[in-house]
């Protein structure tokens, strides 16, 4: 039985943030594009569900996930 990978927490200063906004601000994409490209091909979830939205509006306690790594949205 695999334990499941440790949740970062990522402190966006706020309530709200939009999915391709986070993955910037948290560092696991560089640029606009590459945050994009990861979404709309369903590599990103959110909340264990695939979310292909990039103007999705996370809120504080939601879990991104990509590329194996977890990431909590916190104040």
């Amino acid at each position: 039985m695999t334990k499941p990978e440790p949740i970062d927490d990522v402190p966006i200063g706020g309530e709200i943030i939009r999915l391709g906004q986070f993955m910037k601000f948290a560092g696991l994409l560089d640029s606009g594009g590459d945050v994009k490209e990861a979404i709309i091909d369903g590599f990103v979830l959110v909340n264990g569900e695939v979310d292909r939205r990039r103007g999705r509006q996370l809120q504080l306690g939601d879990i991104v996930g990509f590329e194996g790594r977890r990431f909590r949205v916190c104040p």
